[in-house]
């Protein structure tokens, strides 16, 4: 038989009263994400996301932290995927942890393991790593110190994707003419050393070219008046770009 000691000044019991013993039920407090730039979500969507980041806790054992962004977490169900960033410094089999996911919520994922190292530096130094968390749903708090750098081959990568606009206005649709458009401009307040957001690059985007991105997706545009809009401030942005090589870091 057990043996269990109990301090001397004890209130209510007397030397040889009968006690019942019994193991206390200590349940784990419930983890609630954190929301970034998000007013409100669907019901729905929350339960997808706890669903995913479930899935990705049962599956890794070391992990920094999971991320939801992208379209997934707009408003209505306007989308093809639900983007994952798994923050993690270990190799990871994204391709099962995205099969699991995929087979649970019948949603197609898109997955990016990345580490607090490479997505520190890339919120310094690329406009659509800045873009990608600033809505978003995170399992962790996110805590990064952000100082802008200029890389210039990079950015230049970047906004040579945007030229595809020019040349190819006729054929892409508003969704695609969007993205592009966006793109661009992202890179030309990335360069103001500008905070971004979609809400930042759209109100930006409405006073340089007196549109909105209903207008915009629905592919109703004045051809001539956006393009010659489009095409000065590609200029401007490329120019800047190519400033920065003589101040910029030196490029490996």
């Amino acid at each position: 038989m057990d043996q269990v000691y109990i301090p001397k000044n004890r209130g209510g019991f007397s030397i040889g009263s009968y006690v019942i013993l019994k193991p206390i039920k200590i349940e784990k407090p419930k983890e609630k994400p954190f929301f970034y730039n998000i007013k409100e979500i669907e019901p729905i969507k929350l339960e997808l996301i706890k669903q995913v980041m479930k899935i990705v806790d049962k599956e890794l054992e070391n992990y920094e932290n999971i991320i939801i962004t992208g379209s997934f977490l707009e408003k209505g169900f306007n989308f093809n995927d639900i983007d994952i960033v798994i923050v993690a410094s270990n190799k990871i089999n994204q391709d099962l942890i995205k099969k699991k996911i995929e087979d649970i919520t019948k949603i197609s994922t898109h997955i990016i393991v990345i580490g607090n190292g490479p997505l520190s530096r890339g919120l310094s130094t690329d406009p659509l790593y800045q873009m990608m968390l600033s809505k978003c749903v995170a399992k962790k708090r996110i805590i990064y110190s952000i100082k802008t750098e200029i890389n210039y081959k990079l950015l230049d990568l970047h906004l040579l994707k945007s030229k595809t606009l020019m040349y190819n206005f006729d054929i892409l649709n508003g969704n695609e003419k969007y993205y592009l458009l966006r793109n661009m401009i992202a890179i030309y307040l990335f360069l103001q050393h500008k905070k971004l957001s979609n809400d930042i690059i759209n109100k930006e985007i409405k006073k340089l070219f007196g549109i909105n991105v209903i207008e915009i997706k629905q592919n109703i545009l004045n051809k001539k008046a956006f393009l010659q809009r489009y095409n000065k401030i590609y200029e401007n942005t490329f120019n800047k770009i190519m400033g920065t090589i003589d101040n910029g870091p030196k490029q490996k």
